[in-house]
């Protein structure tokens, strides 16, 4: 017998307040938050990004601006316990940005705000390196140090599990890289030491079910797709304009740089910043000044005409601050 499929619709919708990237939450029939997310109708929905505003707008009351699909999500199991005869339900994910303005100063009551760096607290440098590390990577570790399970890892993906967990969470002399959210969440999992793993039964997780697990868990798999989109948006940073997509009309030199590195989770050095995001002609002066503890600052704005100048547009992010 064919097995039914079911093509799924999710959001993260990423919102900055202050210096906090958060994600909206819809609020489901259980305490274990979870993305937007609806069944795509083909009769009631043209195209899928038609479908994924319908179900965003029902279920938080959003209308969404920027959006882009990240990536189709259809492993068994996501959605289904063992043995069930459910349809098998394909997702396929977006990340969508917009900004909270004074028009829209609450969030609806069908969902909630929560910093992503809840769900992924080892991805925060920006006070130095995150307290969860001292018990995830001893962990990581002993997950590597399994020989038999590291010459099937080998066999399939070319790369050992300790060459894995170097790369990913920049051990011994490699760099952290922002980008990989995506591969560390993913290492995680299969190491056992997040809540899904232990809900979806991975033999892993079991083995060290006495450990806390790292961030909070998610319904489904909207973590991964979580992952997935902070991996897309802190790669896109660097090519494209859409850190704009989440400031205000008009902002200070000093909001850009703080919501910039709130999505890369790590600090830039302010006088490079400053130089690239001017020399680039990315923003222009209003005129205006803001005022601040110290001198007052002056007001910028995002200058749109740079999209039809130059093809590829970016924040160069440069070393840490």
């Amino acid at each position: 017998m064919s097995t039914a499929i079911e093509i799924g619709l999710a959001a993260a919708i990423v919102v900055v307040k202050g210096d906090v990237p958060q994600i909206l939450v819809a609020r489901g029939g259980d305490a274990t938050p979870g993305l937007p997310f609806g069944v795509f109708d083909p009769l009631a929905h043209r195209t899928f990004e038609i479908g994924l505003r319908a179900w965003v707008k029902e279920q938080t009351g959003f209308s969404l601006g920027y959006v882009e699909q990240l990536y189709t999500f259809g492993d068994r199991g996501r959605h289904a316990r063992r043995g069930d005869g459910e349809p098998h339900e394909v997702s396929v994910g977006y990340l969508a940005l917009t900004r909270l303005g004074a028009e829209a100063s609450e969030v609806p009551t069908t969902a909630r705000l929560l910093p992503w760096y809840h769900f992924f607290p080892w991805e925060d440098w920006r006070s130095g390196k995150p307290e969860c590390l001292a018990a995830i990577l001893p962990a990581l570790d002993e997950w590597a140090a399994d020989a038999i399970a590291d010459r099937e890892e080998i066999e399939r993906r070319g790369l050992s599990r300790r060459e894995r967990l170097k790369l990913s969470f920049g051990t011994a002399s490699i760099p952290w890289d922002e980008e990989k959210a995506l591969d560390r969440y993913e290492l995680l999992y299969e190491a056992g030491l997040v809540g899904e793993a232990l809900r979806d039964g991975r033999p892993s997780a079991e083995a060290r079910a006495s450990l806390p697990p790292a961030g909070e868990m998610m319904r489904y798999d909207h973590r991964r797709i979580l992952a997935t989109a902070i991996s897309r948006l802190r790669a896109k940073l660097k090519y494209r304009p859409l850190i704009f997509e989440l400031m205000p009309p008009t902002f200070t030199l000093t909001a850009l740089q703080r919501t910039v590195e709130a999505i890369a989770g790590r600090h830039l050095h302010k006088q490079n910043f400053r130089r690239f995001v001017e020399g680039t002609a990315l923003v222009e002066p209003t005129g205006d000044m803001a005022p601040t503890a110290g001198r007052p600052a002056a007001v910028f704005r995002f200058r749109r005409e740079v999209l039809q100048e130059r093809p590829s547009l970016g924040l160069r992010l440069g070393g840490r601050g």
